[in-house]
């Protein structure tokens, strides 16, 4: 049994679950969110608490049963808490703002990179070098972080770029780290 699929999902108070035909539907405090399953997972709601179930144990079924689980997980904490990823730019002259919904970077090309948010995603910009990304879909929060950090990823020799904030570069000991070796 997978360990992560057999432990049940806690629905707190304040938020309404629906289980029809191969989909989940959540709603909360901060918004509703659904998604489809796979049509061999069982998704049941009992006493607050929703179970997953897989027919078989398949290795097919057994992949899908965790990942099922953890996909209404998700939802569930999204609409409760909501979802964040903090960013950070490094590097000098490398800055980030925002006019009116865009996100605006500077960030050593010749020109600004704008960035806008999809529908139900928010970001804000505490400082110049910091950017938070916000929204109750964990996969569409994750998917933005990834889109602003791919327009200059941080680089191993002086970890200039748009890096999480709990990322660690590895660094790179340049030409004059190399000369001493025959």
């Amino acid at each position: 049994m997978s360990r992560v699929g057999r432990l049940p999902v806690t629905i707190p108070a304040g938020v309404e679950v629906t289980i029809g035909d191969h989909l989940v539907e959540v709603k909360g405090p901060k918004g509703q969110l659904s998604s489809k399953i796979h049509s061999e997972m069982q998704v049941s709601l009992d006493d607050g608490k929703l179970y997953v179930k897989r027919p078989s144990d398949e290795k097919e079924h057994r992949s899908l049963h965790g990942m099922t689980r953890a996909i209404v997980q998700n939802m569930v904490d999204g609409v409760t808490k909501g979802f964040s990823k903090n960013l950070d730019l490094v590097g000098v002259g490398y800055r980030a703002a925002m006019q009116g919904k865009k996100l605006v970077l500077t960030v050593g090309y010749s020109h600004q990179v704008e960035i806008e948010p999809e529908e139900g995603l928010e970001i804000e910009v505490p400082a110049a070098n910091k950017i938070i990304v916000k929204g109750i879909d964990k996969e569409k929060v994750g998917a933005l972080a990834a889109q602003i950090r791919s327009v200059r990823e941080p680089e191993p020799y002086k970890g200039k770029g748009i890096k999480y904030d709990n990322e660690v570069i590895r660094r790179k000991a340049g030409k004059a780290g190399v000369k001493g070796k025959k």
